[in-house]
């Protein structure tokens, strides 16, 4: 079929909720993706951090072909061995938790997280208004009703009303406006996430996590960090939240734990682990034997230390190239971000164009993402190498060179 005809049917059948570049891939391997049309792009997108071992690791083609040929779903209504190892083997990396969830997506891992807070809070004897969960603005938890109202971002809100109750935003980074958020004594958790994804590529300040943490023991609430996006190796650790030194008591994991395929997970610590018992909550696919398969070879890549190196080498090569193209176009303000989860700040005079650019890359066969208007979104592969990596760059700074050509066009 031609492209032109498959596009058709996207606008003619998708529910308009996305607006994707016209093209059309097909094919991927490493860090590289052709479209229907034959073209070749370096991907620093990841599929929105999901391919951190790039397409069709042979790993992970291998583990889905071994388990197709032999189950692929039961229900949880009975056991089968993939999730069991795989609930074992993340509790065991955490080094925290106590017990897992597995669950599709990380809307539901989130979803299930806030359930548990609010069946914790009940537990405790709380009454329902003394349930209050405090997340940050900014940040991105998923599209669900209860995780939208989670995500401190109006746009995503917008049209949903009524909004579920009990939760408080804050400014992000900002303990003292947490501390004050606190002081009603009606917070049972305070949610977010240690590197802000959607908004804008965001790490936590220094000592910020520790403060948190500090104030969840103050106010006996639990601490709830959702690594969906900068878990499982990207931000250089295997939990993001290991450069902190803290302990939370609820992590929750998604994206990249499938390195592809579909799943989620929450883990949850010692004061939550024995919360939800028989009938508390459940999934029908969550966790199923395909899933598992796929996500309990991705996490043993995921945590190999050379990986990890890669990561840190990575990401200094990338953030030197982004900040020399920045300096030379004028167009970056900062380059911020841990490990292979970076952002550019566009400069002021090009504030709000960050699709704009995305056209661009792709027309010079780069794929990038924006976390919201004024950011590109580099998550690139952790496993990428030196020459994707220079390539990428390159391609980065001529689709950049058109841009501002196409803008003086313009003026």
């Amino acid at each position: 079929m031609k492209t032109s005809d498959l596009l058709a049917l996207g606008e003619r059948y998708w529910l308009p909720v996305y607006r994707p570049r016209a093209l059309v891939l097909e094919r991927g391997l490493g860090c590289r993706v052709w479209d229907t049309q034959g073209r070749e792009y370096v991907d620093f997108g990841a599929g929105i951090a999901v391919n951190a071992l790039g397409h069709c690791d042979p790993d992970l083609v291998a583990a889905l072909t071994e388990q197709m040929h032999k189950l692929w779903h039961v229900s949880n209504a009975f056991y089968s061995e993939p999730p069991l190892h795989l609930a074992a083997e993340l509790v065991e990396a955490s080094g925290f938790a106590e017990r897992a969830f597995l669950c599709n997506s990380g809307a539901e891992a989130n979803e299930a997280a806030i359930k548990l807070v609010r069946k914790w809070a009940a537990s405790q004897g709380r009454a329902p208004e003394r349930r209050v969960i405090v997340s940050c603005e900014g940040s991105f938890h998923g599209r669900t009703l209860a995780t939208v109202t989670a995500t401190a971002q109006p746009k995503y809100q917008a049209g949903y009303e009524p909004l579920p109750a009990g939760f408080r935003h804050v400014p992000f980074n900002d303990a003292a406006a947490l501390a004050a958020a606190m002081d009603k004594g009606d917070v049972a958790a305070v949610m977010l996430e240690p590197v802000q994804g959607e908004g804008g590529v965001l790490p936590a300040a220094p000592g910020y996590l520790a403060r948190v943490r500090a104030l969840c023991d103050r106010h006996d609430a639990l601490l709830v960090l959702d690594e969906i996006q900068c878990g499982m190796g990207r931000a250089g650790t295997l939990f993001a939240h290991a450069q902190d030194g803290i302990v939370p008591d609820i992590v929750t994991l998604a994206k990249a734990l499938g390195g592809g395929f579909p799943i989620g997970a929450l883990l949850a610590g010692a004061k939550v682990a024995q919360v939800m018992q028989f009938g508390a909550h459940g999934t029908t696919f969550g966790g199923n034997p395909l899933a598992s398969a796929v996500a309990r070879v991705a996490l043993r890549k995921l945590a190999s230390p050379d990986l990890l190196d890669n990561v840190a080498r990575q990401s200094q090569a990338l953030r030197a190239g982004l900040e020399a193209i920045g300096s030379d176009l004028n167009l970056f303000e900062l380059v911020r971000g841990r490990g292979l989860m970076l952002g550019a700040l566009l400069a002021e005079g090009h504030k709000g164009q960050a699709a704009a650019i995305l056209d661009h890359a792709a027309a010079q066969g780069l794929l990038i993402l924006q976390a919201g208007p004024d950011v590109l979104r580099f998550v690139p592969p952790i496993n990428i190498g030196d020459v994707d990596v220079a390539e990428g760059l390159t391609r980065l700074r001529a689709a950049l060179v058109a841009y501002r050509a196409a803008r003086a066009q313009q003026a």
